[in-house]
């Protein structure tokens, strides 16, 4: 199910949906969205509007409907960035845009705990996606291919999907009792 979070009520449409098609929902995993690498000096108002839409207000509003939506002992998971331990030029808007995804998840940990909901983000390094390339130039893309610790074990020094996959799936099922927290899933990119 698809829809673009950062409209209120297509956060309620899509649970709706899913509640029509499924019966239920016990888990919700938010992977929306939006890289503006910029100097400070030349991002825009529009690019602060698209990258706050995108990553704090789809995260905000997907978690509050989730959190009304899902059955007691279910798990919310969001993926922010490994940016927000990093200290970097060029980013400040995405990190910033994705750690008010981290306050929302301590919020919503505590707030939906009393139904057994679970809530929590995962901060992936540089990943080998086509989110991480359309941004990067040949030299960032090298950095960042070896920057992490684990980057010489990994097929091309970056994060893969399947690194994340395993956390999540650990997240709303064996790691339930996880919950408040954002786990940095980077081979050792950042930390704080």
């Amino acid at each position: 199910m698809q829809a673009d979070l950062s409209v209120a009520e297509n956060n309620v449409k899509l649970f709706d949906k899913t509640v029509k098609k499924f019966g239920h929902v016990d888990i919700a995993i938010n992977t929306a969205g939006v890289v503006i690498k910029k100097p400070i000096l030349e991002i825009t108002e529009a690019d602060y509007d698209k990258s706050f839409d995108a990553n704090a207000k789809a995260a905000f509003f997907f978690i509050q409907q989730a959190g009304r939506t899902l059955a007691d002992g279910g798990s919310i998971v969001t993926l922010v960035s490994s940016l927000l331990a990093a200290y970097t030029p060029f980013y400040a808007i995405y990190p910033a845009s994705k750690a008010a995804v981290e306050h929302y998840t301590r919020a919503a940990s505590k707030e939906f705990g009393e139904r057994g909901i679970s809530v929590n983000a995962i901060g992936p390094g540089p990943m080998d996606t086509p989110f991480f390339y359309g941004q990067e130039s040949a030299d960032a893309v090298a950095y960042h291919s070896s920057a992490a610790a684990l980057s010489k074990f990994s097929k091309k020094g970056l994060t893969d999907i399947e690194d994340i996959a395993p956390i999540v799936r650990f997240l709303v099922t064996e790691g339930w009792w996880i919950t408040g927290q954002t786990i940095f899933a980077n081979g050792g990119y950042t930390t704080r």
